[in-house]
């Protein structure tokens, strides 16, 4: 069974934006953006990942990414 590997620490590493100033910018606690930052989420809103997008001028596969186990 594959996996869906979160890349969000990647991203926000590129961009040099912090958790806290995200979280602010998408309107979303540190705490829960902190479960989908390190891939514990179960799911995620498209509304949520279009303000991530928005936020840190990138495309949803920047930061999701599917992989065979």
């Amino acid at each position: 069974m594959g996996k869906i590997i979160v890349n969000l620490d990647v991203m926000m590493a590129k961009r040099k934006i912090s958790l806290g100033e995200l979280s602010e910018r998408v309107g979303l606690t540190q705490a829960n953006l902190s479960i989908l930052k390190t891939g514990k989420a179960k799911a995620v809103r498209f509304t949520t990942l279009e303000a991530i997008c928005r936020e840190l001028g990138c495309q949803p596969g920047d930061i999701l990414e599917y992989s065979e186990d």
